[in-house]
């Protein structure tokens, strides 16, 4: 996991930033909160790690670069990014596999409606989301 090494640390400052908890990035990333907080575990022999799908939801919603999140300086010249649960498609076909790719992104990308109502959830107050919440049955 050698992009993720620092992930742990990097999550945890996107989601002070964003005034998130791990449950809101939980919600994003259609898994639990135990997963979210395993992945910020500071014990290394605990921690977890997203797939390529969690990291593409957390970096969508939260319009971070994909970038911020993975240690990409220890790449080398014309080396790959290799990510386990990177192939979207078992086709050898680049073009059938670019088309998959695309339909993934687009299944998880944000309407410019959901934009708004994430952005004005997260400036909102604890207990305004609270609320929400109630309001939602969760």
């Amino acid at each position: 996991m050698r992009y993720l090494q620092s992930f742990n640390r990097r999550l945890r400052q996107l989601r002070e930033q964003g005034r998130l908890s791990c449950w809101d990035v939980a919600e994003m990333c259609g898994v639990d909160e135990a997963r979210v907080i395993s992945w910020e575990a500071t014990d290394a022999r605990q921690r977890g790690y997203p797939g390529v799908v969690e990291l593409l939801d957390l970096c969508l919603k939260t319009e971070t670069p994909l970038e911020h999140l993975l240690d990409l300086e220890v790449q080398g010249e014309g080396e790959q990014l290799e990510l386990p649960g990177l192939a979207f498609s078992n086709s050898d076909d680049l073009s059938v596999a670019l088309k998959e790719l695309e339909q993934e992104l687009k299944r998880i990308q944000l309407t410019d409606e959901e934009s708004e109502l994430l952005r004005r959830f997260r400036r909102t107050s604890t207990e305004n989301r609270r609320m929400v919440f109630q309001l939602l049955g969760r």
